[in-house]
């Protein structure tokens, strides 16, 4: 998930060959992304599917990686530290969510809707695949999305772990093939996002040091 794989830093702009497509390809990536985020959050509410609510994370981490780059294109490490942090802080905090969710859904029950399950859970991958398309397009040379292969496998990996659970409702009529998958959607956005926030903190502290220093 974006959670242990995008954590690369942004370019210097100096440093791309052909800045406005650079930019153009983020903010279509960025838009992507954020409007499967919009899609599975509201599909997975709907349908009670805590494992669509736990890929929406991802979708949403993946976002921030995307305007982060863009808004830190030029910008010193503090700032690309900084907004990092609320990026970890985020992705802790619907990881949380959902784990309390699939909780309170043990408690009550409830089955998902397999059917939306699915169809939602092909419609991401085939956002991610896209994405990752267009990334490939414009990988030479940019530092940045040079890991964007382990992003792109690892969000495949969780939409195909969606429709397993789709599967997994549909061919038992029982919410814990939804509920293992929500779990450990989540338990990964915790660990990523504090890893996210360590490595920030780290940063941040190196360019204190960095600055007293002068």
């Amino acid at each position: 998930m974006s959670a242990h794989c995008c954590e690369h830093d942004t370019p210097k702009a100096t440093e791309i060959t052909d800045l406005p497509r650079y930019r153009r390809i983020l903010w279509i990536a960025l838009l992507v992304n954020a409007a499967m985020f919009l899609v599975e959050i509201g599909a997975g509410w709907r349908a009670g599917s805590l494992s669509l609510l736990a890929d929406a994370i991802d979708f949403a981490g993946d976002a921030t990686n995307y305007a982060v780059s863009l808004a830190v294109l030029a910008s010193a490490l503090a700032w690309r530290a900084r907004a990092a942090m609320l990026k970890a802080f985020s992705m802790m905090g619907f990881g949380l969510f959902v784990l309390g969710s699939a909780a309170w859904a043990v408690w009550r029950g409830d089955v998902p809707d397999a059917a939306t399950m699915g169809v939602v859970g092909v419609l991401a991958l085939a956002a991610n695949v896209s994405v990752a398309w267009m990334l490939y397009a414009f990988r030479e040379g940019d530092a940045n999305m040079r890991s964007v292969w382990l992003c792109s496998r690892n969000d495949a990996i969780g939409n195909v772990a969606v429709m397993a659970a789709a599967l997994g409702v549909f061919g038992t009529g029982s919410a814990w093939p939804d509920l293992l998958v929500a779990g450990f959607m989540a338990a990964l956005a915790l660990h990523g996002g504090w890893q996210v926030l360590r490595q920030a903190r780290g940063e941040l502290g190196r360019e204190d040091a960095h600055g007293h220093a002068h």
